[in-house]
């Protein structure tokens, strides 16, 4: 067993099963990341419609959109910890479960407290889901091929985001059985989320070695490749330092604000962009819909090219901070003109910060060592998110206090300038070729007799970076 494990994969066998993985998983998974993103935004379409029929303004609207996320970084940490106790099978299957009926509990909201109390439960419930899938990559697919598994997962957000708004605003015209169009929208959105999960059950696996689909030799190849990775790290790592230290690290905390400002951009522009389309004149839920589309379509292509550049012509940190220079610009200049042409900046910030958002992620994976990148990366993930918290939660104050979001997207511009410098201080290796960030053992760290050992009883059960 040792020797299957340790010596050098077959070649052909091991791109023959990283093909045969991505072919097996990916669609699913993209598919898994269309439905939890439109369960996750779907308010968006759905705010003159609360105001109207509930009394829910522009603040306590802002408020809701980003409890979800306060929900979403409590239990994020936990939930990817139980995803590894338990298996990703088992607990993806979980955590859809439960956000398909958050999604359609959302049509029974009476008011301002159940609006924030069912916000702040889709999120607990979604929690888990973002680093889960990452987790599941690491033990699926050697380091070379995760950054396009994951460039083609992450497309599933802008594909969300395009397909969102005529489904949405399509479903948005159901009225029948005493419910408004606004609750048949949660209610068979949420359901579709029900549904897949069934399928997710049969159709995933927690570990190589149960893939049928896949020969053994196959499978080999994939388990030696990952594990070769993992000795390669810690071979000059003699302590693991526990996980709480390891949290302290700099750069963990530099990558949290990366993607803080990442996320801060994009929600702010998901939660908000309904209304300034609406702003341009008189359309239907439907066209406000269409229009929708457009800036996530457009982010698809960019998405895609960017990631392919950045492949060929290496510096990750570089293209991310272009990213995030374009969005600011976006940003700013939707502010200098009328509705249509803030649309057509926001379209234009949509490349820098969508496409940011694919090409950051290497950086930590490239970073961390596998023994702690699977917490670690759901802390970035959770953490990040809360930009999510306050992007809507401030334009909805700003709007209803001033009438006006411009502060906001003045805010959004800064914050991407200052994400773009400080991603040249973003590390895309670890310290001195150590698989862990450097620091001090203490007595409660725990040090390793053997590295093979170290692999197999790690406190993370074997996350990969």
């Amino acid at each position: 067993m040792l020797k299957t494990l340790h010596a050098s994969p077959d070649p052909a066998a091991l791109a023959r099963a990283a093909t045969k993985v991505k072919r097996h998983v990916l669609p699913l998974f993209v598919i898994m990341f269309i439905v939890n993103y439109i369960d996750r935004v779907n308010i968006g379409f759905v705010r003159s419609h609360l105001e109207t029929d509930l009394g829910i303004g522009a603040a306590a609207y802002g408020l809701g959109a980003g409890l979800f996320f306060i929900g979403y970084a409590i239990f994020e940490v936990p939930s990817n910890m139980l995803l590894q106790r338990y298996g990703a099978r088992a607990w993806l299957t979980r955590i859809m479960f439960t956000w398909g009926a958050a999604a359609m509990a959302m049509a029974f909201v009476k008011g301002e407290t159940s609006f924030y109390v069912l916000r702040f439960i889709l999120g607990a419930a979604e929690a888990g889901f973002f680093p889960g899938i990452i987790y599941y990559f690491t033990q699926w697919l050697p380091a070379a091929e995760r950054g396009k598994a994951m460039a083609i997962f992450l497309s599933g957000s802008a594909i969300a985001s395009v397909i969102s708004g005529p489904v949405s605003g399509a479903l948005l015209h159901i009225d029948g059985l005493s419910l408004h169009g606004w609750q048949w929208m949660f209610l068979i959105e949420g359901f579709a989320s029900i549904a897949l999960c069934g399928f997710v059950w049969f159709w995933l696996q927690s570990h190589p070695r149960q893939a049928r689909w896949l020969s053994k030799v196959e499978q080999d190849a994939l388990v030696s490749a990952i594990e070769l990775e993992q000795r390669a790290r810690e071979a000059n790592q003699v302590c693991r330092p526990s996980i709480f230290r390891l949290l302290v690290d700099k750069q963990i905390a530099l990558f949290c604000f990366i993607y803080f400002s990442i996320a801060l951009t994009i929600y702010g522009a998901t939660f908000w962009l309904p209304s300034m389309i609406r702003k341009m004149g008189s359309l239907s839920d439907f066209e406000v819909g269409l229009f929708n589309a457009i800036p996530w379509l457009i982010s698809i292509i960019a998405m895609y090219a960017f990631a392919a550049m950045a492949s060929k012509w290496k510096r990750q940190q570089a293209w991310v901070a272009l990213m995030l220079v374009i969005a600011a610009v976006g940003m700013f200049m939707s502010t200098t003109g009328g509705a249509v042409f803030a649309f057509v900046a926001i379209c234009f910030a949509a490349i820098g910060f969508k496409a940011a958002s694919a090409l950051f992620w290497p950086i930590p994976q490239g970073y961390l060592d596998a023994r702690i990148a699977a917490a670690v990366i759901a802390l970035i993930n959770s953490i990040g998110n809360l930009g999510g918290f306050v992007a809507p939660t401030a334009f909805g104050f700003l709007e209803q206090t001033t009438g006006s979001i411009e502060g906001g997207l003045y805010g959004l511009a800064a914050t991407s300038l200052l994400a773009a410098a400080a991603v040249f201080f973003a590390r895309t290796t670890p310290r001195g070729g150590h698989g862990l960030p450097t620091v001090r053992p203490a007595a409660h760290d725990s040090c390793e007799v053997s590295s093979h050992h170290h692999a197999t009883r790690s406190g993370l059960q074997g996350a990969a970076s």
